[in-house]
């Protein structure tokens, strides 16, 4: 039998198999509430080991694209209940991801009176899409200030406790992708005076503060995180190698340090097999791998020892019964790219199942 299908057992994780649904951005909620639609999205994957649900906002100001989802309101939290009870009728568990977007985001599609905010005063090269006004360039964020920096993070706190009161067993801090957290970590958009800016440790301790707060108030056993070391995504530009590594090596030791449940990392081209080597020494836990992964090349990752878990990201966005393919060695659909992120139940439900 394929190890990618062999249940998972660790000290924070017992999974149906080694089969990971990636998180990814779909836009289907309206109002930034996730509904009924979004239930059975969710719920016709339920063949995963684990779920990570798409970024969700932990705070009025995280909602940087059109038509994510949020986990603060009462509202949000009775939405996500939806997705969460569809989940678990086959015994699949469900990590909520945070994601603040930080300066990857626009006025139009936050809430009235609400400023998009970053790390520090530089805006991200290029444009986001709005519902409203099209698109539009990427606004001058404001930069938090040292106490604008412990708001946030008490808005994490308040939306993982959130989560955990909609029904998930745990929440996926994003650290990766150019995002709030990120962000801070790069010093290319990172030029704070404060503790939270210069070095690699005052750069790392926001995500560092985060993490601890959070699994402070939920527990350890149901926090991860998700990193892209070496990524350039959301105009983070590349800086000096040895930093990004002893970087990342830093964050993985606290991380390690803390008990967080897994680290799920983002591989892209950039990143070296060295620093990917250092963070599997240094963190004691869980490793997802993900991107561009194919059942064949999981089976040789989960084998050697790489990784524990694999993440697979198009291949379920266009397959809700990917993990019974993968065991009949069935043809996979293509995802459609022009729905990824339209309104509506086309290219989102209507994907052709061949297994119930």
């Amino acid at each position: 039998m394929k190890k990618l299908l062999m249940p998972y057992n660790s000290q924070s994780l017992n999974l149906k198999n080694h089969l990971v649904m990636a998180p990814m951005t779909r836009s289907r909620a309206i109002g930034n509430i996730p509904n009924a639609l979004m239930a059975e999205y969710y719920g016709q994957r339920r063949g995963a080991g684990l779920i990570i649900t798409e970024g969700t906002a932990p705070a009025p100001e995280a909602l940087g694209y059109a038509r994510i989802p949020g986990i603060f309101s009462a509202a949000q939290i009775e939405g996500w209940k939806l997705t969460t009870a569809a989940v678990h009728q086959n015994d699949t568990k469900i990590f909520l991801q945070l994601m603040h977007t930080g300066r990857i985001g626009h006025q139009a599609n936050l809430p009235e009176g609400v400023q998009v905010v970053g790390a520090s005063a530089i805006p991200a090269a290029g444009q986001m899409h709005t519902d409203t006004m099209g698109m539009q360039d990427y606004p001058n964020p404001v930069a938090l200030s040292t106490k604008g920096v412990q708001d946030v993070i008490s808005g994490y706190v308040t939306a993982a406790k959130n989560a955990i009161a909609a029904g998930f067993d745990g929440v996926e801090l994003h650290a990766a992708n150019g995002y709030l957290i990120e962000q801070f970590l790069n010093p290319n958009v990172n030029n704070r005076a404060d503790i939270y800016g210069g070095n690699i440790e005052n750069r790392s301790r926001f995500a560092l503060e985060v993490a601890q707060r959070v699994a402070d108030a939920i527990g350890k056993e149901k926090v991860g995180v998700r990193i892209s070391p070496n990524s350039t995504l959301g105009d983070l530009q590349a800086y000096d190698a040895d930093a990004t590594e002893e970087t990342y090596i830093h964050l993985s030791r606290e991380f390690n340090r803390i008990g967080l449940a897994y680290i799920h990392i983002s591989i892209n081209p950039q990143v070296p097999a060295y620093t990917l080597a250092a963070i599997r020494t240094e963190f004691e836990g869980t490793i997802i791998y993900c991107n561009t992964f194919t059942a064949e090349k999981a089976e040789v990752e989960l084998n050697n020892g790489d990784a524990d878990l694999i993440a697979f990201g198009r291949a379920f966005l266009a397959n809700p019964d990917l993990e019974q393919r993968i065991i009949n060695g069935t043809e996979l659909n293509a995802p459609d790219f022009t729905t990824l992120y339209t309104p509506g139940a086309k290219g989102y439900t209507d994907y052709p199942v061949l297994f119930n």
